[in-house]
């Protein structure tokens, strides 16, 4: 399996100029929104903690705003930034597809490979729907308790080291298998569209488990975290043999946290 899928992410990159304007366009698009969201977030001042760290202003509710005025904010805000971050790992799948449809002599190639990623990100938006409440009130629950808000350094730097372990798991090598598979498993026809979308969704989020984790307890608002974890993603599901990289994202991630611990804990 491993040289069938070093084959097929070689071909994946060989894309037709189409293609790769429309691409294009979508991450551009979700780029430059994601960006401005996180500017106008930086151009308002946060809330300083206990502990040493901000607040951001939208994890919090203002006086006369519903819940629901908040969540919707950051739900989109989550849209966007996961369009603009799991685009790039997202193109062979979408390209494999697209060509399969065209071998096929199917109708409404681009109809198809569209559902595919409509339902590649419909599953993502419901990760963003269990998100973001929990980040809610974990928020709320740092504001009105002061010893856990003093613990959220540590606790930023004990996910950052558990996300890095979890990189070196066999479970993780599973989940990116199966992710990788995915991608060259390409069913034709609407019909098949959307759940052949919804599966590589799942496989994905499972396998992006830590790095996600990583850049929630970072910052969702964070461009340099989204930056990084982007390259990471890509790099896991693009590289021709992936277990060295994912060692090496792993190794960073744990370096990094235990810092992170050892300057929580008064060490540096």
């Amino acid at each position: 399996m491993h040289t069938r899928t070093s084959r097929i992410i070689g071909i994946e990159r060989t894309l037709p100029k189409g293609f790769i304007v429309v691409i294009a366009l979508l991450f551009a698009a979700s780029a430059i929104v994601t960006l401005a969201w996180c500017s106008s977030m930086a151009d308002m001042e946060g809330l300083p903690m206990r502990g040493g760290w901000t607040l951001a202003m939208a994890w919090m509710r203002m006086p006369g705003q519903t819940w629901a005025g908040v969540t919707a904010p950051l739900l989109g805000m989550w849209s966007v930034m996961t369009a603009a971050m799991m685009l790039p790992s997202l193109t062979p799948t979408l390209w494999r597809h697209y060509r399969t449809e065209i071998d096929r002599a199917h109708s409404h190639p681009w109809r198809s490979t569209a559902l595919v990623g409509a339902a590649y990100f419909a599953v993502w938006i419901t990760l963003g729907l269990l998100v973001v409440p929990v980040g809610l009130a974990l928020a709320w629950l740092a504001m009105a308790m002061p010893p856990l808000s003093r613990a959220v350094p540590l606790a930023i730097g004990i996910v950052a080291l558990l996300a890095g372990l979890l990189q070196f798991t066999a479970w993780k090598q599973r989940s990116l298998a199966c992710c990788r598979t995915c991608m060259m498993d390409a069913p034709g026809g609407l019909r098949h569209a959307w759940r052949h979308g919804l599966r590589h969704g799942l496989h994905c989020v499972r396998c992006c488990a830590g790095l996600t984790l990583i850049l929630l307890a970072w910052g969702m608002m964070d461009v340099r975290a989204m930056v990084l974890v982007t390259i990471a993603i890509t790099a896991e599901r693009w590289a021709s043999s992936p277990l060295p990289m994912v060692r090496a994202i792993g190794a960073t991630a744990m370096v990094a946290g235990l810092l992170m611990i050892a300057r929580a804990t008064g060490f540096a």
